[in-house]
C-alpha cells in the first residue's frame, strides 16, 4: 500500500534554497526585529532569546536578530553590542543563536551602525544631547543635534570593528550576518547623495560613496571565511528627493554584488519614510517589491525583498515569477508566528494576518516591550508559547462574539474545556463588523472570522443571535463566565442626533449607499479619523469636526503621524468645534468663543466614541463559580487588551 506523495500548496515558498553553502528550509524569513530586554550594557536578555526563538518554533527559515552596534565608541545607540569584554554578551549571543538553530532555522545576525541617528531612541535624552555624533560630514540633525565627520582613519576602525564582531557571532553559533546599509543608518549614509557630500575618497562619485560598505564587507568576508552567507541590506530607494533613486539603487547592488551572497533590498530612511519602510496600513501589500524585482534583473546573487507582506498567494507569485529569491516578514510573524508552518502544510486558511496597525512598535517606543493586538504571547513568550491542559475540564460560557470573547473561548477550548460562546447579533465580529466597508481596514474584520475558524476547530460551539442574560446563564449553570459583551456608541444629547441622515460609525458598513457627497463626521478620535480618511477617498466632501485640539490623541504614537497625514491630505478637520445642533442643512457648532459655525451637509456620520455595556455586564456578575468582564464591557479601551483579556480569562478558568 502506498501513500500518495504531500504536495505544498504554496510549492515556490515552501522550496528550500541554498546560499553559500547553507540550505535554508523554505523562502520564508523572519526580518530583523529589536529585542525586549535589551541590558544596559548590550547584551541580549533571556526575554528577547525566547522572542527570537518564537519565530524559529513557527517555521521560519532564518531568524535574525536586530541590530548589534559594531563600534560603541562612535554609536552610542539603543541595541545589541557583542564585545567580549563585557561580561555575559557573547554568551548572551551563543544561547540566542542555539535557541533559533534548534528549531532547524537559520540563526543571523544583523551588524550595523546608526552613524548621525545614534542615540536617538535613548531614554536618557539628556545624555543624548551631551554625546557627539558621527556620520559622513559635519551637519546638524533636524533635533538640534551636532553630528561630526568621522575620519579616515575612525572609518577604518569601524570597519575592522564591523570584521571583529562578525567573527565573535560566527564563534556564538550564528550560521548567516546581514550587514544592514539601508534605512538611513551609517553605511546608508555614506551610501546617500543627500547625507553624504564628502570631497575625499569616501563622496562624490558612486564609486566613493560605496567605498565605505566595501569595506565593511571585505573586513566581514575576512573574519567569517568563504562559504558563510553574508547578507547585505540596502534600500532599493531612498524615496525622498534628494536620495539616490532605484536606478542608482541598481547600480550600488552591482558595486556590491561581489562581496556578498545575498542582497536584502528594502526601502526608504527611518527618519524620513517610517510609513513606506514599514508599509502602513494606506500603502498597498509589497509596496516595495518593486525595487526587489528591478534590482534582481540586474544583479546575479538572489535578492529578498519585503514591505508588508502576510499574504502566502501574494508571496508565492513574488517568488514563481522570479521578482525575487526570498521573503522576509517582520509583523506578519508577530500576528502569526507559525505562519510558516502553516503555509508549508497547507493550513494558511488559519493564518492570523497582521493589522499593520503599529501596535507592536509603539509599544516598544512607549514601554520598551512588545505587543500585538491579534497575538498576547508577542513580548511574553517566556510565559510559554502552548497551552497547557487544564485538570479538570470546566462548562464554559463565553457572552459576546466580538475579538476578546473569540479568542477566550479559543483559549478556553485548547485547554479541554466544554466552550459554548453567544452573541446575541446574527453575526459575529463585535466591533470588527464595522471595519468591513473600509478598504484599509479590512483586515481587521477578516479577523473576526479567523478566529470564529480557529475557534470552531479547537471545538467552540458557537450560537449566535442568542444575548446572554442572568436567566440563561442560570438555566445553563457553566463553571464559569466570561462576559465579552463590549461597548455601544456614546450619544450625547446632542438636538437632531436622531435624524434619519445621522449614521453612526459602527453601522457605516450597513449603511453606505444612504452617505451622500457631502458629509459631517462629528468626533477626531481614531475611528473618526480613519472612517472620514476613507470618505475623503472616495471624493466625498468631508469635515471633520472634533472640540479637542488635537485629533486621534487615542491613536498609537506609530500609526497617529500618519494618520495624520492622510486626514491632512483628504479631510477638512477642524477642531475646537462642538457639535450643537444636527438640523436639515448640516450641523451647527461653537467655537471656544461660543461664536456659531454652520457646516451643510448631506450626511452626518458619529463617531464621539464608545461607552462600556456596563449595566449588561453587571447583570452577570456572580452569576457563575468564576465570572470574569474583559474588554471593553469593562472599559472602552483597545482590541489589543480585549484579546490580551480573553486569552488571561481563559487562562485562569480552574
Amino acid at each position: 500500500m502506498s501513500c500518495a506523495a504531500f504536495v505544498p500548496k504554496y510549492p515556490h515558498l515552501s522550496s528550500p534554497i541554498t546560499i553559500a553553502g547553507q540550505t535554508f528550509e523554505n523562502r520564508m524569513f523572519s526580518a530583523p526585529m529589536g529585542g525586549t530586554d535589551i541590558t544596559n550594557d548590550g547584551c541580549i536578555g533571556p526575554k528577547s532569546t525566547a522572542f527570537y526563538e518564537l519565530r524559529a518554533w513557527g517555521g521560519a527559515a532564518a531568524v535574525t536578530v536586530s541590530e548589534c552596534m559594531v563600534h560603541p565608541a562612535t554609536d552610542g545607540s539603543h541595541a545589541y553590542h557583542l564585545d567580549e569584554s563585557i561580561l555575559n554578551s557573547l554568551a548572551s549571543a551563543t544561547y540566542t543563536a542555539d535557541a533559533i538553530n534548534r528549531h532547524g532555522t537559520v540563526a543571523s545576525l544583523e551588524l550595523s551602525h546608526s552613524g548621525m541617528y545614534a542615540g536617538t531612541y535613548m531614554t536618557d535624552k539628556t545624555r543624548q544631547h551631551e554625546m557627539h555624533q558621527w556620520g559622513p560630514m559635519d551637519t546638524v540633525r533636524p533635533d538640534g543635534v551636532e553630528v561630526r565627520a568621522l575620519s579616515v582613519e575612525q572609518l577604518h576602525e569601524i570597519a575592522a570593528a564591523y570584521g571583529h564582531v562578525a567573527g565573535l557571532a560566527k564563534r556564538a553559533g550564528f550560521r548567516m550576518l546581514m550587514i544592514h546599509g539601508g534605512h538611513g543608518w551609517l553605511i546608508n549614509q555614506f551610501l546617500s547623495p543627500y547625507f553624504n557630500q564628502r570631497t575625499d575618497e569616501y563622496g562624490g562619485s558612486l564609486e566613493n560613496r560605496c567605498r565605505f560598505a566595501a569595506e565593511v564587507l571585505d573586513a566581514v568576508r575576512e573574519a567569517v571565511g568563504p562559504r558563510f552567507p553574508i547578507e547585505f541590506r540596502l534600500s532599493g530607494s531612498e524615496l525622498f528627493e534628494g536620495g539616490y533613486d532605484i536606478d542608482e539603487g541598481v547600480r550600488i547592488a552591482q558595486q556590491l554584488e561581489s562581496k556578498i551572497d545575498l542582497l536584502h533590498v528594502s526601502a526608504g530612511t527611518y527618519q524620513r519614510g517610517f510609513g513606506k519602510t514599514h508599509p502602513s496600513m494606506f500603502e498597498d501589500h509589497g509596496r516595495n517589491v518593486y525595487l526587489a524585482a528591478e534590482i534582481k534583473k540586474h544583479v546575479n546573487v538572489p535578492v529578498a525583498t519585503l514591505g508588508g507582506l502576510n499574504d502566502p498567494a501574494q508571496m508565492e507569485e513574488i517568488i514563481a515569477s522570479g521578482k525575487a529569491d526570498v521573503v522576509y516578514m517582520g509583523r506578519a510573524l508577530l500576528a502569526d508566528p507559525e505562519l510558516p508552518h502553516k503555509v508549508v502544510s497547507g493550513r494558511d486558511e488559519s493564518i492570523v494576518r497582521c493589522l499593520r496597525c503599529f501596535t507592536c512598535m509603539a509599544e516598544r517606543a512607549a514601554t520598551s516591550t512588545r505587543r500585538c493586538t491579534v497575538n498576547p504571547l508577542i513580548g511574553r513568550e517566556m510565559e510559554g508559547r502552548e497551552v497547557a491542559p487544564a485538570a479538570t475540564k470546566r462548562r464554559v460560557m463565553v457572552a459576546g462574539g466580538g475579538p476578546g470573547g473569540l479568542y477566550a473561548a479559543y483559549t478556553a477550548a485548547r485547554r479541554g474545556h466544554d466552550v459554548v460562546l453567544y452573541e446575541k447579533e446574527a453575526e459575529i465580529g463585535g466591533v470588527l463588523k464595522g471595519e468591513q466597508a473600509i478598504d484599509f481596514k479590512h483586515e481587521m474584520f477578516e479577523l473576526a472570522g479567523t478566529y470564529e475558524l480557529l475557534a470552531r476547530e479547537a471545538g467552540v460551539q458557537i450560537r449566535c443571535g442568542v444575548e446572554v442574560n442572568p436567566e440563561l446563564v442560570a438555566a445553563e449553570a457553566p463553571d464559569a463566565l466570561i462576559v465579552a459583551v463590549g461597548s455601544e456608541p456614546l450619544l450625547p444629547p446632542i438636538p437632531g442626533l436622531s435624524d434619519p441622515r445621522v449614521i453612526l460609525a459602527t453601522d457605516y458598513y450597513q449603511r453606505v449607499d444612504e452617505v451622500g457627497e457631502g458629509v459631517v463626521v462629528l468626533g477626531g478620535g481614531l475611528a473618526g479619523c480613519e472612517l472620514a480618511v476613507y470618505l475623503g477617498k472616495l471624493g466625498k466632501k468631508v469635515t471633520l469636526v472634533e472640540m479637542r485640539d488635537a485629533l486621534a490623541p487615542d491613536a498609537n504614537v506609530r500609526h497617529r503621524p500618519l494618520l495624520l497625514e492622510q486626514v491632512a491630505a483628504h479631510v477638512d478637520a477642524r477642531c475646537g468645534l462642538r457639535c450643537v445642533e444636527v438640523g436639515e442643512k448640516g450641523v451647527t457648532c461653537e467655537d471656544a468663543n461660543g461664536q456659531r459655525v454652520q457646516i451643510a451637509a448631506d450626511t452626518v456620520i458619529c463617531a464621539l466614541g464608545q461607552k462600556p455595556r456596563a449595566d449588561v455586564a453587571a447583570s452577570l456578575r456572580n452569576s457563575a463559580p468564576f465570572v470574569r468582564v474583559i474588554g471593553d464591557a469593562g472599559r472602552v479601551s483597545t482590541i489589543t487588551n480585549a484579546v490580551y483579556e480573553g486569552y488571561h480569562a481563559a487562562l485562569d478558568i480552574r
